[in-house]
């Protein structure tokens, strides 16, 4: 069997493996934002660009190939590379009240490259972008309260509201990121021409 025979029944070529790549490397760039902005966290909650990227590589690789960028991130962070936010990385991050945000950047990729695969329509990606935005926001804030609840330290007077009255800050931003990544992944899509599958 020959390498491009190889490549073609698994259905990745090397160019998609590249881009997969990519934007695991743009996750681990968007998660350390705050470094150079430590202000930008409420709540111990960093704001990121981490959404914004988790969308764009469901809307230009796809379902698939998003899905495995995105989990490929969280399992290089998980094996210790300082890739989480504030150069946070190793197992022990699993713990953390965060950790649910980590994990929905897969379904986030996932959903929003279903979502874009059978319609090429530009108000498709936006769409799409949005309801990326509502996974991450409903999975992750959701982990952040039981995490709180049963096994973190909750501060004082901490609720239910609390936990989604601190997602209030960043939530103009990343509404306006996700459009931006509707828009932008519908154009980068048509450039790339990534192969999806």
């Amino acid at each position: 069997m020959t390498t491009a025979t190889a490549k073609t029944k698994s259905g990745m070529s090397a160019l998609s493996l590249v881009y997969s790549g990519m934007f695991a490397a743009l996750m681990m760039i968007g998660a350390n934002i705050t470094a150079f902005a430590p202000f930008l966290t409420v709540g111990g909650v960093p704001i990121t660009l981490q959404t914004f990227f988790a969308i764009l590589a469901g809307l230009i690789l796809g379902s698939r190939l998003g899905a495995i960028s995105m989990t490929v991130y969280m399992f290089v962070g998980l094996a210790g590379a300082p890739v989480f936010a504030k150069f946070g990385g190793g197992f022990g991050s699993i713990i953390s009240p965060t950790f649910g945000f980590i994990v929905s950047f897969i379904f986030v990729a996932y959903i929003v490259g279903k979502i874009v695969e059978n319609n090429g329509h530009l108000y498709s990606y936006i769409l799409a972008g949005l309801v990326g935005l509502v996974i991450n926001y409903g999975f992750g804030t959701n982990w952040m309260y039981f995490a709180y609840k049963l096994w973190a330290a909750a501060p004082d007077a901490f609720t239910y509201k609390v936990a989604w009255l601190w997602m209030v800050p960043p939530l103009p931003k990343d509404i306006f990121l996700s459009v931006l990544a509707g828009i932008f992944g519908h154009r980068m899509y048509k450039v790339l021409k990534v192969r999806r599958g």
